[in-house]
């Protein structure tokens, strides 16, 4: 059966009170999780690692084992981004926040509720890239093929790049535009659209045909 697993990350939302907390940590928050009770009130947990403790008078550190501390605060509900994808019926596997931004993994049918769910959350919450996508494919024989695509690896204007092109059509056949206007719309020069346009696509057939 075919499937996907993929990372979404979210930049900055400005609702999410982990992604806030995330800023003042040396590394990523981990282990997010979160419950509400009767009265509608939330409360959320996370694990940070480093020796700088987090200072904020709405934190309280509930655990401390060598160079990790587990923190606790209560808030009243938000505009969450969590809720919000699990109210499209996508549970989320994982949560984490760094430097800012909220990092959520989840698995997928396809690659169309993928692109749905990124469509939502940048209408609703504005910057959302794929980070990381694990799709795999099974043939009428039941063999599967995994095909793992680390987007992280390319860079932010060269993801920019690739969206763009596949949102006006450049890849389809016949294209509905050419070079000209994907880096019209982009702002740039046809040379420019076309460099990195070539680094985004090398880096991604490194990924697909890295273990071939």
């Amino acid at each position: 059966m075919p499937g996907m697993r993929a990372e979404i990350e979210v930049l900055s939302p400005e609702t999410c009170p982990v992604a806030g907390f995330s800023e003042q940590a040396e590394g990523p928050l981990t282990s997010v999780s979160r419950a509400g009770n009767a009265e509608g009130k939330i409360t959320e947990e996370f694990t940070v690692s480093g020796d700088a403790a987090l200072s904020d008078d709405r934190l309280s550190q509930l655990f401390e084992y060598r160079s990790a501390s587990v923190y606790r605060f209560h808030h009243e509900p938000l505009d969450c981004v969590c809720e919000f994808v699990e109210d499209h019926d996508h549970p989320i596997s994982e949560i984490r926040a760094q430097d800012g931004s909220l990092v959520l993994s989840l698995h997928l049918t396809t690659i169309q509720d993928l692109r749905d769910l990124v469509t939502d959350l940048r209408e609703r919450y504005g910057g959302v890239r794929i980070r990381y996508l694990l799709q795999v494919e099974s043939d009428e024989e039941g063999s599967t093929d995994v095909i793992p695509i680390d987007r992280s690896r390319l860079t932010d204007r060269q993801q920019e790049v690739l969206e763009t092109a596949y949102r006006m059509g450049y890849f389809s056949y016949p294209r509905d535009a050419n070079a000209t206007d994907v880096a019209e719309e982009l702002g740039i020069d046809g040379s420019t659209f076309t460099e990195h346009l070539a680094a985004a696509q090398s880096k991604l057939m490194d990924e697909l045909l890295a273990e071939m």
